[in-house]
C-alpha cells in the first residue's frame, strides 16, 4: 500500500470515527445529570430576565412614539414604530447634558479619590507594621455598619461651616474615600505573598517601591472592582446632593431627571429615556473593566 493511499485511509478513519460529546460537571468534578444542567440554566435564566428584564423594557418604553400604547395588555415589548424623539424631549425639557456633565465630574473625582486613598490605606493596613493597626481596621468595619441616613444631618452641618454648601466638592467630599473601598484593597493586598516583598526588601527596595512595583500591579482586579463601586455610588446618589445643592445650574444628572415627574401628569415615554441615558454611562464604564472586575476574585494568586 502507497504512503497515499496510507493517508487516505487513515483519513477516512479519523473522519468516520463519531466526536465524543463534552461533559459537562460539576464543581467536584461529578458529571451532573440533565435535570441538574436545565434545572440550573433555568435558575440561571430567571435571575438573567430579573436582573436586565426592567432596563429592557426602559429601553423599548423609550423607543416608543406617541402613539403607540404603552400600557396595552399583553404588553408589546418591540415597538412597532421605533423613534429617537423621546431623547430629544428630554434634552429639551432639562439640560440634561448639563446634569450628566455635573455628575460626570463628581463620579470621575469620586473615582480618583477612592482608588488613591482606598489603596494607600488598605495597604497600610496590610502590611506596614506599628501599634493600633488592629484598632483602625476595626474602626473601618464599624464605618461600614453606621446607615448613611443617621449621619447626613452630621455632614450637612460640616459642609455649612466649611462653606461648601450647594458645591460639587460639598456632593464629593463624604464619599471622597469609602470604608468598604478600604477593606477591599486591605484583603486584596492580605492576598499578595509577604515573600515577594521580603526578597524586594533583601534588595534594597523601600516601602514605595515595594507598594508601586510589587503590590499595585498585583491588585488591577480589586482596584477595578473600586472604581467601579465608586463610580456607581456617586452617579447614582440622590439624597446627598439632593440635600446639599440648591443651584439648579449644579444639580447632577439624577436630581435633574426628577423634573421629569409632572405634577398632576407624567409621560412615562419621556422617564424611560431619561433612565437609559442615566444608566448608559455605567454600561460603558463596566463593558471596559469588566476584564478586571472578574479578575479581582482570585487577586493575589501567584502563577509559576
Amino acid at each position: 500500500m502507497s504512503a497515499t493511499e496510507t493517508t487516505e485511509t487513515t483519513g477516512t478513519t479519523a473522519k468516520s470515527k463519531p466526536r465524543r460529546r463534552p461533559r459537562v460537571t460539576d464543581e467536584n468534578g461529578r458529571r451532573m445529570p440533565v435535570w441538574e444542567i436545565v434545572l440550573r440554566y433555568g435558575l440561571l435564566l430567571a435571575v438573567l430576565a430579573l436582573m436586565i428584564g426592567p432596563f429592557l423594557w426602559q429601553l423599548s418604553t423609550s423607543l416608543k412614539g406617541p402613539h403607540e400604547n404603552i400600557f396595552s395588555s399583553p404588553p408589546k415589548f418591540l415597538p412597532s414604530d421605533p423613534t429617537f424623539h423621546n431623547y430629544e424631549r428630554v434634552a429639551d425639557t432639562i439640560p440634561v447634558w448639563d446634569y450628566a456633565f455635573n455628575s460626570l465630574k463628581v463620579a470621575a473625582a469620586n473615582v480618583v479619590t477612592n482608588c488613591v486613598g482606598a489603596t494607600l490605606a488598605g495597604y497600610a493596613l496590610a502590611r506596614l507594621r506599628y501599634r493600633g493597626r488592629k484598632a483602625a481596621t476595626i474602626v473601618f468595619i464599624l464605618a461600614m455598619l453606621v446607615p448613611v441616613e443617621g449621619i447626613i444631618i452630621a455632614q450637612f452641618t460640616t459642609m455649612r461651616e466649611l462653606g461648601l454648601n450647594n458645591t460639587l466638592i460639598g456632593v464629593l467630599l463624604p464619599g471622597c474615600v469609602s470604608a468598604l473601598n478600604v477593606l477591599l484593597m486591605r484583603n486584596a493586598f492580605l492576598n499578595v505573598p509577604y515573600e515577594i516583598e521580603e526578597a524586594a526588601f533583601v534588595d534594597g527596595a523601600n516601602v514605595w517601591q515595594r507598594f508601586l512595583r510589587i503590590a499595585l500591579p498585583a491588585v488591577k482586579g480589586t482596584l477595578a472592582v473600586v472604581a467601579i463601586f465608586a463610580f456607581m455610588g456617586a452617579w447614582d446618589d440622590f439624597l446627598w446632593p439632593l440635600i446639599v445643592l440648591s443651584d439648579p445650574d449644579r444639580f447632577t444628572l439624577t436630581i435633574g431627571l426628577n423634573y421629569l415627574h409632572g405634577t398632576f401628569a407624567n409621560d412615562e415615554r419621556l422617564v424611560a429615556a431619561g433612565t437609559v441615558i442615566a444608566v448608559l454611562p455605567l454600561i460603558v464604564l463596566f463593558a471596559c473593566l469588566q476584564r478586571y472586575f472578574f479578575r479581582g476574585v482570585g487577586e493575589g494568586a501567584v502563577k509559576g
